[in-house]
């Protein structure tokens, strides 16, 4: 909810994360931080699917192109991401368009029925169910790419460890350092799907369209 905020002239914007918390903890109660929790559970399992799938399947392809290991990886990482983007974006719109309801809980439409209106009002494409597929397509190329080329690229430096205990903590750091840092360059381009696919500033004007030119107008507004 704090990142789909539209300004610092946001009537409805939050001071901080702490009170984003705090706000909807008195407006929508303790389920309210649980709106929209339905669509990624759906997603879930058939995302996971193709990411690790499609990563593999793109690493064989790319081993016939005789690119170097750490490259490939790279490459692979992000072509699944650009594939799981597909697979998930439709989820993504019904879950923001429900985070973004104000009303309480129990007040607010299910998953499968706020599916049907956004299809009913705006159809499949680009500003229905698939709005936000450029960003999304980034936010997951992007989070891909950087994870799975810096995951697999320093796992072969650092050896491995004969000690278990120590070998888990050896992987376990290498996939928190790589998922952090993932997380910290592709964050513009989730900030640019939220925006993009939440509700507009002005109804009926659209100010988020488009996913670089959001991240244009969020850099000018608000750095």
């Amino acid at each position: 909810r704090f990142q789909i905020q539209r300004g610092k002239t946001d009537p409805t914007g939050y001071k901080s994360l702490g009170d984003c918390f705090r706000t909807i903890f008195q407006r929508e109660g303790l389920l309210g931080f649980y709106k929209g929790i339905f669509p990624p559970i759906l997603a879930e399992t058939p995302k996971r699917a193709v990411k690790f799938f499609t990563f593999e399947q793109y690493k064989k392809l790319l081993g016939y192109a005789s690119l170097p290991p750490g490259l490939a990886f790279t490459v692979a990482g992000l072509g699944s991401g650009l594939t799981e983007a597909l697979v998930v974006n439709p989820f993504e719109v019904v879950k923001v368009t429900l985070q973004t309801n104000q009303s309480a809980f129990t007040e607010q439409p299910s998953s499968f029925v706020q599916a049907r209106q956004i299809i009913k009002t705006n159809g499949l494409g680009f500003q229905g169910l698939n709005k936000g597929l450029t960003a999304t397509l980034g936010r997951h190329g992007v989070f891909n790419m950087v994870y799975f080329g810096f995951y697999f690229n320093v796992k072969n430096i650092i050896p491995v460890n004969k000690d278990p205990n120590l070998e888990f903590l050896r992987k376990f750091g290498i996939g928190l350092v790589s998922g952090t840092i993932a997380s910290i360059i592709n964050i513009p381009f989730d900030v640019a799907k939220s925006r993009i696919q939440g509700p507009q500033p002005v109804p009926g004007e659209i100010k988020y369209r488009t996913c670089f030119k959001t991240m244009a107008t969020v850099y000018k507004e608000e750095g």
